[in-house]
């Protein structure tokens, strides 16, 4: 059965052409020239991923994606916008998107980062399913995706997931942050590092927010590695 995305744009041609390229590519489509529309779809029925636009009428873009990830933390979402703002980037992913594309963009790199971000949220193969994966007192069921710290659930995106679970199989040593672009987004993002910084941030307010316990080291000039807490 193919997998669900909803996806809002006022541009009615560039919503056509995303809706063209990734039923091309196999999805089931449902497009909005709203967020409002989306919202209301999303209470009746949650998609398997969401598209958003920023500016729309009505309610923006990343309004709807804060009420989104409040519903749902392992709902995949990617933001796409005009608005080359680092505020606006930020903003977004501090908000819980997984991903944020400036337009103009390739239909095509829509897909892979559609296609990669679906891939995080739950398709792995069998034998990585039945791992579990354990640092201290934090624990990642790769079957269940899920978290826990100090026995707690831990609520994540399908990226904070993925991050701390490829963390988890690195914890003897420390990753670059274009190491982590390239596992994770499966894309060349032509060093742009700040995506990891911003999905990081967001990702220690919640394991502090938890107990700590374990901490996210940053390894200034290179990237990051796990540590425990005293």
């Amino acid at each position: 059965m193919a997998q669900t995305i909803y996806l809002a744009d006022d541009d009615r041609n560039i919503r056509e052409l995303m809706r063209t390229f990734l039923t091309q590519a196999g999805y089931a489509i449902q497009a909005f020239p709203d967020g409002d529309s989306l919202v209301k779809a999303c209470d009746q029925r949650m998609p398997d991923l969401v598209i958003l636009d920023i500016m729309m009428p009505g309610t923006d873009g990343l309004s709807v994606c804060r009420h989104l990830r409040e519903k749902s933390e392992l709902l995949p979402i990617i933001i796409v916008s005009a608005r080359d703002n680092p505020y606006d980037r930020v903003t977004g992913l501090s908000l819980g998107s997984d991903d944020y594309m400036i337009k103009p963009f390739l239909p095509l790199e829509l897909v892979v980062r559609v296609k990669a971000l679906l891939r995080r949220s739950g398709n792995a193969g069998e034998k990585e399913n039945a791992e579990k994966l354990s640092f201290g007192t934090l624990c990642l069921s790769l079957r269940q995706r899920t978290a826990e710290l100090n026995g707690q659930p831990l609520p994540l995106t399908p990226t904070e997931f993925d991050f701390l679970a490829y963390m988890l199989r690195h914890q003897d040593q420390a990753v670059s942050r274009e190491e982590v672009l390239h596992e994770l987004w499966k894309f060349d993002w032509e060093a742009d590092t700040r995506a990891a910084d911003d999905m990081l941030k967001r990702l220690r307010k919640k394991l502090k927010e938890c107990g700590g316990g374990v901490r996210v080291e940053t390894v200034w000039g290179f990237g990051f590695r796990l540590a425990r807490e005293d």
